[in-house]
């Protein structure tokens, strides 16, 4: 007999124990309110602060598409082998993101990180996503856009410890970003 446990930090979330996968649902689910959206943003930065590549997965339906630079990952394995990739080369990554529009079981978020390389060099990292959920709120389609820009050191505005962005750091608007 499977057991499902809810997922430590993830309200809303679910997974099997001991047993197969089931659709677990992620709430706030679709169609989004402006305020759910701004909530489904919000847990999405939380969860990618973690740089947990598991954590991140639970995120999307099992088979996934996704778009994200010059790779096209399909599926949570494969969303795992490129999350883990993504960490080992941009350290200490830090992430806002920013409702920029809602409709339906769609959401497109503007977003900026920085990080640095094994080299110590700073970026920031600037994109667009376009996300399609399913009827259980896990992510269907993924679509990225994201450009770097070398910053130095001095110019970084991400200042909190690694994890979650405390509330009381500004926003993107804010930030001018």
């Amino acid at each position: 007999m499977n057991s499902i446990a809810n997922t430590p930090g993830v309200p809303g979330a679910a997974q099997v124990v001991n047993g197969a996968e089931r659709a677990a649902q992620r709430h706030p689910l679709p169609p989004f309110t402006r305020a759910t959206a701004m909530a489904k943003v919000r847990a999405a930065e939380d969860g990618w602060n973690t740089r947990d590549p598991q954590r991140v997965a639970l995120a999307y339906t099992p088979d996934c598409p996704w778009r994200n630079r010059t790779a096209f990952p399909v599926g949570r394995e494969e969303i795992i082998a490129l999350l883990e990739d993504k960490w080992q080369r941009e350290r200490d990554y830090r992430l806002i993101k920013e409702l920029w529009a809602a409709e339906g079981n769609r959401i497109a978020v503007r977003f900026a990180y920085e990080w640095h390389d094994g080299a110590g060099n700073w970026f920031r990292s600037y994109g667009n996503e376009n996300w399609e959920f399913d009827a259980n709120g896990l992510m269907q389609v993924r679509h990225a856009s994201i450009n770097d820009m070398a910053i130095d050191s001095m110019e970084r505005k991400f200042h909190w410890p690694l994890g979650r962005r405390p509330d009381s750091h500004p926003g993107l608007s804010d930030l001018g970003l």
